[in-house]
């Protein structure tokens, strides 16, 4: 697990609750806070409540007693500060694992192919490749630039492997401590700048300038510094702002309706300025106000725990509400790397003669697959390949035009390759693949593994059986994904037969097989034509197109470059299980969300009891009876519910970080479930604790 990502963060660390105090303070510039409108107004009845005092103390006169006025704007000005300060501390969580990740950027020193100059380093010797060499530092690299890195060496900049194979320590950047292989070609050419070549060397072409590596962009995007706030989050803005609005009014409507009333009853006095300011702040929601800017910040968080870094707010959102899920199958829900696993000899053909001609033809074939047939052919058939330089032969190798690789030595021609490849060379040869052996093809793909067709010549002599590992523990979790009322649907480029199988192995509901880019984006968008929201992991450059399309993309830190950046979030982990986690933190935010502004309307209640008589009892002695929580004083009242309102925004701090606790049930349960909890507990709360601290301020003398 990394330890910059995984490890879990106490909700209130020392140094951050320290940096988040003063930063709640430089927050308060009026350029800032008039982007929340709800905490904006409070910020002006805490100023012009500061003013009433100074007018109070310094000419004896005011509508309300000095000591009053100032207890009311101190209790204001805290509570914008405590708003200021859940933004604050959740933002500073996010700077924290921002810093740590700094410490994996370095400025290295690169050994970076001369301009013009063209080397292949397997061709070069020594001489030519020191010749060809320059040495400049990273953060002179550009796009296009290739670099040679030497085993031990630091890979100076995101970029993808042109030529070699090595093993990669990734650990600066995933925390996973085993090495991961790089090679050229295929969906794992991907490096990442800062992670350190372990063994053989690289050619890696840069494919991203300095301060737009990948790195930079999980500091920017950990660091809060780009975040914007999601479509969601603005419609809840212009609600609460419109709220604000209206209550806006309403209270500047009380003074002359309160003149009115003691015109008309000839008793009473007005409502002061203060207590109606007061009233203002304690009717508006400044509760959900206060937290909404923490919770949408702690909701990437939470991704950053997960391992996942999220390039968009909005893709966090929409984690929540997705309802299909579309998942490539190679690297994503099979290891990705086919192994050879069985020798299916034709009729009148040995197992140990189709292992012998496997293995030659496999002898220059580097890819996982054929180093894997060489391994079968020596542990399970005992066949030794030939010793370097005694085999007189020409190697044929794999193109995506022939579909096959081989040897020819002497007059024998070996191939092995896809069933249709090997078809048309035996037919050249005036032959043809036996029924035998094409129903040997048939059941291997049956199995959900890969076969392909070894001949020489116009003999065919088999099947070697490659099968594709599903990803342990897949099938539950596509199973907790079904619950929760989500499709899972394999995207592939196997045959139908290949994708049935590995379908049914992996517990996915749906399939698509023989798949091209165009028919993975024709697939997410049909979907989301039909109403759906969708998300999608991939690892590949085929899966751009679609991964771009989808509301909720997931590249595996494994894949291409293309695929990072098509996608709005990153798998460091490169698990696509992963989706399961990305879509209950999404819930979880949007359920967090919901439950805070259904409390913060609900807890209104309280305060309409505890103000409005302490506001007009003196007009209206008959409104006595609202004070249902008989308070000590209409000053005691009020001010009791000043700072409610400023104290329930500390105390839900930490739920407005953790998030609300999410259980996978379907949407009309967790509804009742949060109504019931969020909602009558909103009414319910306020009350007795307006009551505490009203006996609280009259044991203190203050009434």
């Amino acid at each position: 697990m990394s330890e910059i990502a995984r490890t879990h963060q106490p909700l209130f660390q020392a140094g951050v609750v320290r940096t988040a105090l003063l930063d709640a303070v430089r927050k308060l510039s009026p350029r800032r806070m008039i982007r929340y409108p709800v905490m904006f107004v409070v910020e002006v009845g805490s100023a012009f409540t500061t003013l009433l005092f100074i007018h109070a103390a310094l000419t004896g006169n005011g509508d309300a007693s000095a000591w009053f006025i100032l207890a009311i704007s101190a209790w204001l000005w805290f509570t914008v500060l405590f708003a200021n300060f859940a933004e604050a501390l959740a933002e500073g969580r996010g700077k924290a694992q921002a810093d740590a990740l700094r410490q994996a950027r370095q400025d290295v020193l690169a050994q970076r192919l001369r301009r013009g100059a063209a080397l292949s380093w397997l061709q070069a010797d020594a001489a030519q490749r020191e010749e060809a060499l320059e040495t400049v530092a990273s953060s002179l690299l550009h796009v296009g630039d290739v670099v040679y890195v030497a085993a031990g060496a630091l890979i100076p900049g995101d970029g993808e492997v042109v030529e070699g194979v090595a093993s990669v320590d990734e650990s600066a950047i995933t925390g996973e401590s085993a090495p991961v292989i790089r090679e050229s070609g295929g969906d794992r050419s991907a490096v990442t700048g800062g992670t350190r070549v372990l063994s053989d060397w690289l050619v890696v072409r840069i494919t991203a300038n300095p301060g737009e590596t990948f790195l930079d962009r999980m500091i920017a995007m950990v660091g809060g510094a780009k975040r914007q706030k999601t479509p969601n989050e603005i419609a809840l803005d212009i609600l609460l702002a419109a709220l604000t609005l209206i209550f806006l009014l309403v209270t500047v409507t009380l003074l002359p309706f309160s003149l009115f009333a003691i015109e008309v009853s000839g008793q009473g006095a007005p409502a002061s300025l203060t207590v109606l300011v007061a009233l203002l702040v304690c009717l508006i929601p400044t509760t959900i106000g206060g937290l909404l800017s923490a919770i949408g910040i702690a909701g990437m968080d939470r991704m950053i725990q997960a391992n996942v870094i999220a390039t968009s707010g909005r893709a966090v959102e929409a984690a929540g509400d997705v309802d299909v899920m579309l998942l490539d199958k190679t690297g994503t829900i099979t290891l990705g790397n086919r192994q050879a696993t069985g020798l299916l000899p034709a009729p009148g053909v040995t197992a140990r003669e189709l292992a012998e001609a496997a293995q030659l033809a496999s002898l220059t074939d580097e890819t996982p697959e054929g180093r894997s047939i060489v391994l079968l052919a020596q542990q399970k058939f005992e066949v030794e390949p030939p010793r370097a330089g005694a085999l007189d032969a020409r190697f044929v190798p794999f193109t995506a035009q022939t579909r096959m690789s081989g040897v020819d030595q002497g007059a024998r021609r070996i191939r092995k390759g896809a069933t249709d490849a090997i078809a048309r060379f035996v037919e050249e040869g005036a032959g043809r693949i036996p029924a035998e052996v094409l129903a040997l093809v048939e059941s291997t793909a049956r199995q959900g593994s890969t076969p392909l067709v070894v001949a020489d010549g116009a003999r065919v002599l088999g099947v070697i059986q490659l099968k594709d590992i599903v990803k342990s523990g897949i099938k539950e979790r596509f199973a907790e994904l079904r619950r929760i009322g989500i499709k899972t649907v394999m995207i592939t480029g196997d045959n139908p037969l290949t994708a049935a199988a590995i379908a049914a192995e992996a517990g996915v509901d749906d399939f698509l097989a023989e798949a091209t880019p165009e028919a993975k984006l024709a697939m997410v968008r049909s979907y989301q034509q039909e109403g759906h929201l969708v998300a999608m992991t991939g690892d590949g450059t085929n899966d751009a197109p679609a991964l771009a399309q989808a509301d909720v993309a997931v590249a595996m830190n494994t894949g291409t470059q293309a695929a990072k950046e098509a996608g709005n979030m990153v798998d460091l982990d490169s698990n696509p299980t992963k989706l399961l986690s990305i879509v209950e933190i999404g819930k979880q935010m949007l359920m967090t969300r919901g439950a805070l502004t259904t409390f913060s309307v609900a807890n209104d209640l309280a305060k309409y009891f505890a103000i409005i008589p302490a506001v007009f009892v003196s007009t209206y002695p008959g409104l006595e009876a609202l004070d249902v929580m008989r308070l000590a004083s209409p000053r005691s009242a009020v001010l009791s519910a000043v700072i409610f309102n400023a104290l329930i925004i500390v105390a839900l701090i930490p739920l407005a970080l953790r998030g609300v606790r999410y259980r996978p049930a379907p949407a009309a349960a967790l509804l009742r479930r949060n109504v019931l909890l969020y909602g009558v507990g909103g009414v319910l709360l306020p009350f007795p604790c307006i009551k505490l601290i009203d006996l609280a301020l009259s044991a203190a003398g203050v009434s």
